[in-house]
């Protein structure tokens, strides 16, 4: 078994007072193995974000890699790296207990939808990234890659045995029902483990981000825990064994005829 701890916290635009948020979040979570916290942990989207930018070895990152390393917790939190051309790069980082970084992923698909344009603001990564971290292997996806099933195929293709999917989900018609939709489907058509955290709330932001809901889903897709849409920390547990069992009754990944094309 492995213990996860959902970490819905409300994300405000001063990355201290987020990192305060987060320790008290990793107290909360004391005997999980791995706590997973929002996209965009660091400070809320916004004009403010590329002034608020970090290289991995920057203060917000070694803070949580402190908290971590203090309370013997692996992290997976959202953060932005400056990229280099006046936009960021928006990126989950991937600590161990220890507070080693044992990988980080540049969100790949960019929210130019809704009527919204990240990629203004951010430049996009390319490349799946799956880490090692609290005995699974974790695929990362971070928000609106939710909606290229590829991807998490992909990340299932290189072994993950669990997805961790960080968003700051906006909110809108239809949008809360997307993200319950979309977590789930990832989960059932790849029978894995999916860890899904999104931000919660923040009443005294004027922007849309941050709808709550954040959930760990079986291989089944049944919601083993759901969090609403407040500021909350849940630990669950991951159970290896039931991937194994469900893969032997549903072995769909098996099944794919690769190679078949259109004419």
């Amino acid at each position: 078994m492995t213990r996860i701890a959902l970490c819905q916290i409300p994300i405000d635009h001063d990355p201290k007072t987020n990192l305060e948020t987060v320790r008290d979040a990793l107290a909360q979570a004391e005997g999980a193995d791995l706590a997973v916290f929002p996209e965009a942990t660091l400070t809320r989207f916004g004009r403010g974000v590329a002034e608020a930018a970090e290289p991995l070895d920057g203060p917000f990152v070694t803070g949580l890699a402190d908290a971590a390393r203090e309370h013997g917790i692996a992290v997976i939190a959202g953060v932005f790296e400056p990229a280099g051309d006046g936009r960021v790069l928006n990126t989950a980082v991937a600590l161990d207990e220890t507070g080693r970084l044992a990988g980080a992923y540049r969100k790949i698909h960019l929210f130019d939808s809704f009527g919204a344009r990240e990629s203004e603001l951010v430049a996009p990564g390319d490349a799946p990234v799956v880490v090692e971290l609290a005995g699974l292997r974790i695929g990362l996806i971070t928000c609106y890659d939710i909606r290229f099933p590829e991807l998490a195929r992909e990340l299932v293709d290189q072994g993950a045995d669990a997805f961790a999917v960080i968003a700051a989900w906006g909110s809108g018609p239809m949008k809360e029902d997307h993200w319950v939709t979309l977590v789930r489907a990832r989960a059932i058509e790849n029978t894995t483990w999916t860890i899904a955290v999104g931000q919660a709330p923040n009443p005294a932001a004027r922007d849309a981000f941050g709808v709550g809901r954040s959930m760990l889903i079986d291989p089944m897709g049944a919601v083993r825990h759901d969090l609403g849409p407040g500021p909350a920390v849940q630990v669950g547990e991951i159970d290896p064994r039931l991937t194994e069992s469900v893969r032997r009754t549903l072995p769909s990944l098996e099944h794919r005829r690769l190679g078949i094309t259109s004419s």
